[in-house]
């Protein structure tokens, strides 16, 4: 797997999920990596992180995804090294990935419910997130 060992950081986790979102429709969006690199820069979980990481990353996850098991072995890398408190913050993260580029895609909607299922995302917590999530990528319609 490239660089990575067979852990990743807790850091590297929230970029994989993020990457993983990105390419689960099979196409990585422009809005979508802008989305990813913007988090990185300035949310304060990655305070410290070295954004050259992403491209490590992005090949493992990439990697993953050609493999049969793939998602499962992504799923059990972030659950094995990735902390449960942060589950939610993957989550909200994916969210913000999938809204960048203003349209979901059934493939991103099907990832999303995955994730849910795999880090045990409550329900009406998930809601919330995705609702926070729409509410940060809304646009400015006017009626003509």
């Amino acid at each position: 797997m490239n660089d990575i060992p067979h852990s990743l950081t807790a850091q590297d986790c929230l970029v994989a999920v993020m990457i993983a979102q990105s390419m689960s429709d099979e196409t990585m969006r422009t809005a979508e990596l802008v989305t990813i690199e913007n988090i990185v820069n300035h949310l304060p979980i990655f305070a410290g992180y070295d954004a050259d990481r992403i491209k490590t990353v992005s090949s493992t996850v990439f990697d993953l995804f050609g493999e049969e098991d793939g998602l499962d072995a992504l799923f059990g890398l972030i659950r094995g090294n990735l902390p449960a408190y942060l589950f939610e913050t993957a989550y909200a993260l994916a969210c913000d990935v999938a809204a960048s580029d203003l349209h979901t895609y059934e493939a991103e909607l099907r990832l999303l419910e995955e994730i849910r299922y795999e880090l045990d995302i409550d329900r009406l917590h998930a809601a919330a997130i995705e609702r926070g999530a729409r509410a940060r990528y809304m646009t400015f319609h006017t009626d003509s």
